[in-house]
């Protein structure tokens, strides 16, 4: 894999906190650091599909509810 390097300010008891746990876990911190982000953008596209989904749905729910208001007219003009 290609690596890019990245230059990255971090908060001070963040990093005090993930230097304490690389070292329990034994893993170096940049592989943390890209399990990480790999695991939170993973996350951000569940919740934009999720977001996405409910778009649509909406969208299938109003024009379903147009459909039916449709019928309803041609059943009341029997």
């Amino acid at each position: 894999q290609v690596m890019k390097n990245l230059s990255l300010k971090m908060e001070e008891a963040i990093f005090n906190e993930t230097e304490k746990i690389t070292v329990k876990i034994k893993k170096n911190r940049n592989r943390y650091i890209n399990e990480a982000v790999a695991f939170y953008n993973l996350l951000q596209k569940r919740k934009l599909l999720s977001m996405q989904l409910q778009k649509d749905s909406k969208l299938v729910k109003d024009e379903s509810m147009k459909v039916l208001a449709e019928f309803e007219k041609l059943q009341d003009e029997d």
